[in-house]
């Protein structure tokens, strides 16, 4: 019998909460998405709800400025640490679910080799600009006239394993980008180009400082190497429902079905509607906001806000979990807002496992919550869910269910 009927898992995208012990191999020593924020923001900010579950907890000996410890957290709490070669959203998700990725995913610093933007512009039919390295928000700003003239398509990549098409949707309509970007995919599963994830990014554009950046981008990723947890829950009979990106970034492997977001408070909204549906099994959340818009584009105050937003999205969906209901709320990497470049930051990232059964150390004579520490490899928390329904855990990760002092009523 399962402990809980039900786990809802939430990655809040790009919350890093501060080094991880590898940080300075990725160049990002020093990085620390959360307590950064923190600090830009000042003593008086707070995230009440996420406090109250133990956010504050996870660093009492490294205190962040306004997030501080409480004497009896709700949720037990700890922190995450990545052993896959990368540090984007594929290999932080796919590592929670049981894969890590072991192998580093091709990398293009200096933008993509001649031969494959020929096959990109062949198929197309249209010109390719840029081919190289640069920020989302920027490259739409140097090359959207360039692009609304000419119809090209804006071919770009970071220092993550990406190709991304940007492209006006007044100039080439959404499903062609989508098509374009389905062949580019196919060409991309193998060396040399075994690219992580190819990402269709339409816009609107009047101006260069007058653009839209619209919900309707997609992911098209690699398919996972091995079987995920996703997988394995699936083939055991229990419910898997993904909510945002889960769809593109396990190319829907493993998943009974799901529904793609416009933004963060969209995800939460969905997530609160599926809960409120009385689904069980797993529903599998991802919020891209915190990252997409404000983490790339180094905006910290905007990070805040959304920071802010998710706080209170939180608090209206914890009243509507039962004792049967398991949350875990945790992040797939960093992307600090204050740090130098506009990419992905190699972090720790937060672990909070909150159920109304969950034993307070306020409550008599009970236990307390016990500290869950510093969980590697993200794969742990993968084990703990088919712990808890009872599947047989692949090779990677540890469950600490055992951590959990709770006793849910019986079903």
């Amino acid at each position: 019998m399962s402990r809980f009927d039900r786990v809802i898992t939430i990655v809040m995208d790009g919350l890093g909460i501060g080094p991880a012990a590898d940080s300075a191999r990725f160049g990002d020593a020093g990085a620390d998405t959360l307590g950064h924020i923190a600090e830009y923001m000042g003593a008086d900010w707070r995230l009440p709800n996420l406090q109250r579950l133990g956010l504050g907890n996870i660093r009492e000996d490294d205190e962040m400025i306004g997030i501080t410890p409480v004497t009896a957290p709700r949720a037990a709490y700890g922190r995450m640490a990545e052993i896959s070669a990368s540090k984007d959203s594929v290999a932080g998700h796919w590592e929670m679910m049981g894969v890590p990725v072991t192998e580093p995913l091709a990398l293009f610093p200096h933008g993509f080799p001649r031969e494959l933007i020929e096959k990109i512009s062949n198929f197309a039919q249209r010109p390719v600009i840029v081919n190289k390295p640069y920020s989302g928000a920027a490259v739409i700003h140097d090359y959207g006239e360039q692009q609304r003239s000419t119809g090209a398509l804006i071919v770009y990549t970071s220092a993550d394993s990406v190709l991304q098409i940007a492209a006006n949707v007044d100039i080439l309509p959404l499903d062609e980008l989508y098509r374009i970007c389905a062949y580019v995919r196919s060409i991309t599963t193998k060396p040399p180009y075994r690219i992580g994830r190819v990402i269709a990014r339409p816009y609107t554009f009047m101006a260069p400082d007058d653009f839209t950046r619209t919900s309707d981008r997609r992911d098209y990723t690699l398919k996972p190497t091995s079987t995920t947890v996703l997988d394995r829950l699936q083939a055991a009979g229990v419910s898997t429902y993904g909510v945002g990106k889960i769809n593109d970034i396990f190319s829907g492997m493993g998943l009974d079905d799901g529904v793609h977001t416009t933004s963060n408070h969209d995800g939460m909204a969905q997530t609160l509607r599926v809960v409120r549906s009385g689904r069980g099994g797993l529903i599998f959340t991802n919020l891209v906001d915190l990252d997409a818009k404000y983490g790339h584009r180094r905006d910290p105050a905007g990070a805040a806000r959304s920071l802010e937003e998710f706080d209170h999205d939180v608090g209206t969906l914890l009243p509507e979990l039962g004792d049967r209901d398991l949350l875990l709320i945790t992040a797939d990497h960093g992307n600090d807002p204050t740090f130098h470049g506009t990419d992905h930051t190699r972090e720790l990232v937060p672990l909070l496992a909150y159920s109304p059964s969950l034993v307070s150390a306020t409550e008599h004579d009970a236990p307390a919550l016990l500290p869950l520490g510093i969980r590697e490899p993200f794969s742990d928390l993968g084990a703990t869910i088919l712990d808890n329904f009872g599947v047989d855990n692949g090779p990677f990760g540890a469950s600490f269910m055992n951590a959990l002092n709770a006793e849910p009523a019986m079903a």
